[in-house]
Order: structure tokens, then C-alpha cells, then sequence
């Protein structure tokens, strides 16, 4: 017996109820099936883009409004992005190599495992960013601030951090080793297993850190003017004859 229906209602009606629900979820399985949307990497920059796994090598886009975009994986390496505006933006395993950022404004945004080498950063704001296990070789961050940041991991060997303020960050693990740190303020940022060999702490604050031993002061190198939590003293290499 062939049913005709004129419309859900009617079809409804000449169907079993058992066989009706199972035509109902299997549809809404399919719609779960249903391929996801990708990138449009033709797409203008703008806030909330997804760019995510796009090629953005040598491209000038300084000043750009970036928020809450999708940056992740991106490739803008070579690029100049000074001055440009990446609050709470995805830029997590984004590569950056060698890329203009100065004065960058990354807010909240996550750059988790992304590679920054030799990257110039000054005066950037990454306050409350996430940098997990990110990749700051010889980068140049003075003058940045990285308040309340999630530094955990983080690679910065040879990287300059100048007047940095570190105050309430996480450090715990980070490879600190040979960076210039003079001036930098710690405040009561997290400095537990951080890596410390060589680094330049001279007039660095870190009265009131957390977690630091003397083995880890003892690596580094600092002076008359670097201010240590209460009950350390100078190491006795200090200062030392050559700095990083």
C-alpha cells in the first residue's frame, strides 16, 4: 500500500511510531556527520577570522584588529604585525618566525606551543596570555609586559627580557637560560624548576617570588642591585665576570 502524504503532519500519520523514530535520529546523525567548516584564507583580516592553518608568510598587516580570531596554526612568519590587536585570539602552534610584533597587544590570547624565535616583540602586552611550551629563542620582549601569564615550559634561551614585568606569572619549568633579565620585576610570579643558567638578573626584582632556591641563584648571575627574597643571599659568583 503506497501512502501519499501533502506534508510532514500527513507522512507522520501514516508511519509507525517506532519506524518515525528512527528516522528522526538517524537524520540527526547524519547532521552530526556532516563535514565541519574550514578556513577561508581569502578571507580580509579582520576581528574573529578564522585564518586557522593558513599561509600569511611577508605579509604587512600592522596595526590589524585581530580579537578573538583563529590564528592557529597560521604561518606568518617574516610578517609585520606591529602594533596589531590579537586580544583573546587562537594563535596556539602559529608560527612566527622572525615576525614584527612590536607593541602587539595579546591579551588573554593563546599562543600555546606556537614558534616565536628571534621575534620582536618590545613592549608587547601579552598580560594573562597563554604560553605553554612556546618558543621565544633570541625573541625580544623588553619592555613587554606578561602579567598574570601562563609561562609554563616556555623557551626562552637567549631571549631579551629587559625591564619585563613577569609579576603573577608562571614560570614553572620555563627554560630561562642565557636571557638578559636586568631590571625585569618578578613580583610574586612562580619561578618553580625554572631554568635559570647564566641568566642576567642584574637589578632584577625578585623579592617576593615563589618556589626559588638557592641552587637555581646559584647558575645565575646577578649583583649589588638585584633584590632577593627574604632569608637568600648573593651567591658568592656574583657578579659574574661575563654575562650572557
Amino acid at each position: 500500500m503506497i501512502v501519499r502524504c501533502s506534508g510532514w503532519a500527513a507522512c507522520r500519520a501514516g508511519v509507525p511510531f517506532r519506524s518515525w523514530l528512527r528516522l528522526v535520529f538517524a537524520l540527526l546523525f547524519l547532521g552530526a556527520l556532516a563535514p565541519p567548516s574550514f578556513a577561508d584564507c581569502n578571507d580580509k583580516p579582520a576581528p574573529g577570522v578564522d585564518w586557522s592553518g593558513c599561509q600569511k608568510l611577508n605579509r604587512r598587516m600592522d596595526g590589524t584588529n585581530f580579537q578573538g580570531a583563529n590564528l592557529a596554526g597560521v604561518n606568518f612568519t617574516s610578517s609585520d604585525l606591529a602594533g596589531a590587536n590579537f586580544t583573546g585570539a587562537n594563535l596556539s602552534s602559529a608560527i612566527l618566525l622572525r615576525t614584527q610584533m612590536a607593541g602587539a597587544v595579546l591579551l588573554r590570547a593563546d599562543l600555546g606551543k606556537a614558534l616565536l624565535d628571534r621575534t620582536n616583540l618590545r613592549g608587547a602586552d601579552l598580560s594573562a596570555a597563554r604560553l605553554v611550551k612556546t618558543e621565544l629563542h633570541r625573541a625580544d620582549l623588553t619592555d613587554a609586559r606578561l602579567v598574570g601569564s601562563d609561562l609554563q615550559g616556555t623557551e626562552f634561551g637567549r631571549a631579551s627580557l629587559v625591564n619585563v614585568d613577569l609579576t603573577g606569572a608562571n614560570l614553572q619549568g620555563a627554560y630561562l637560560a642565557r636571557t638578559d633579565l636586568s631590571n625585569a620585576q618578578f613580583g610574586n610570579a612562580d619561578l618553580a624548576d625554572a631554568d635559570l643558567y647564566r641568566a642576567n638578573l642584574v637589578g632584577a626584582d625578585l623579592s617576593r617570588v615563589i618556589d626559588l632556591t638557592a641552587a637555581q641563584l646559584a647558575t645565575a648571575c646577578g649583583d649589588a642591585a638585584t633584590q632577593l627574597p627574604p632569608g637568600f643571599t648573593p651567591p658568592a659568583s656574583w657578579p659574574c665576570v661575563d654575562l650572557p
